[in-house]
């Protein structure tokens, strides 16, 4: 067994032969970033200062040979060789909220584009889902695979539980949900995880990027800094492809209608066609925040999507663009396919 302290908490925690980091701190209810837990997003990096680790399996976009020699490590894989020194900030924002599997039935299935569907899940009478606006859960499937999905709806409006699926082509879970789900099929998951959620503790402006169903735990954020009062100025740019992968475009621009100078919208398409008939803001969507904002160093930044996106926002809004690195928060949504991509 091993020791591992935190810097700059000074917490410390006991790791298990064979056990990760991360898993320890979790099991010693001490909250890390992370998203994944497979080494394939990176939102679990962090330096260890003094220490040796077995970095593991993992995706080499998540952690670059040039990171790993400064220091770096994914905590979700890195297992220690001895007492480790790591510097990582705790989440105490979800502290006391419960990690719980539950049952749920399909209640809706809404197609708003070719490629998403909008699942509404039903949970058993009298149970609660806790969590923070932005957290996932994890579908429990019967060969003991998982699949991860982010929280649609806030948890003031808990009637239903809201998904967006984007369909995989090939992909065993997306394949079943746009071929052979129906309505009042039983599912089971566990959750809430995750660290991606507003901090509460700034008064920064925000700015929410998205692309594609990376909208989701982002909707999640928007409503319930709406239904709580939080007056911070945010704005959003939401990425896709062509106008119809900003498959609810109409309620971005309701809540920027709705909000004045408090939220801003902005859609930006990357690859429209004539016929889209497209006029607004086009190419990558991180491309275009940095058009608005060359100097970000007084603001927040909560990102979304494929990881491509992701990766590229926070090197070069860190690098171009001011932002604090630990002012850049994320969830990289990964497939099936990039975690089996992983390597050493």
């Amino acid at each position: 067994m091993h020791t591992v302290t935190l810097q700059p908490s000074g917490q410390r925690f006991q790791v298990e032969p064979g056990e990760s980091v991360l898993a320890a701190a979790l099991r010693e209810g001490i909250v890390l970033p992370y998203g994944c837990k497979s080494g394939a997003c990176g939102s679990c990096k962090a330096r260890i200062v003094s220490g040796e680790v077995d970095y593991g399996v993992y995706q080499k976009k998540a952690l670059t040979d040039a990171e790993r020699a400064q220091g770096r490590a994914l905590l979700c894989q890195a297992k220690p060789l001895g007492d480790l020194v790591v510097e990582a900030r705790a989440v105490s924002a979800v502290k006391g909220i419960r990690i719980r599997v539950l049952p749920c039935r399909v209640q809706q299935m809404l197609r708003l584009a070719d490629d998403v569907m909008v699942l509404r899940l039903k949970l058993p009478a009298n149970e609660r889902l806790e969590y923070l606006a932005g957290q996932y859960l994890e579908f429990l499937l019967r060969d003991g695979s998982r699949r991860s999905f982010s929280v649609a709806n806030p948890p003031h409006d808990q009637e239903l539980i809201e998904l967006h699926v984007r369909h995989v082509p090939g992909g065993q879970f997306t394949d079943h949900v746009f071929g052979k789900m129906k309505e009042r099929d039983i599912l089971r998951f566990e959750g809430p995880f995750g660290t991606f959620f507003l901090r509460e503790e700034s008064q920064k402006p925000i700015v929410f990027v998205a692309s594609g169903t990376g909208f989701a735990p982002i909707k999640a954020i928007v409503e319930d800094m709406f239904h709580r009062g939080i007056a911070r100025p945010a704005v959003l740019y939401w990425g896709g492809r062509r106008p119809k992968d900003l498959y609810m475009n109409a309620l971005a621009e309701r809540w920027a209608a709705e909000h004045g100078e408090r939220f801003r919208y902005v859609p930006v398409i990357s690859d429209a066609l004539p016929e889209d008939g497209w006029a607004g803001r086009t190419g990558f969507v991180h491309r275009a925040v940095m058009e608005d904002f060359p100097d970000l160093s007084g603001h927040q930044v909560y990102a979304c999507g494929v990881p491509v996106m992701v990766e590229s926002a926070k090197r070069d809004f860190t690098a171009l663009c001011g932002l604090p690195e630990d002012e850049f928060y994320a969830d990289s949504f990964t497939t099936q396919a990039d975690i089996a991509g992983a390597q050493a």
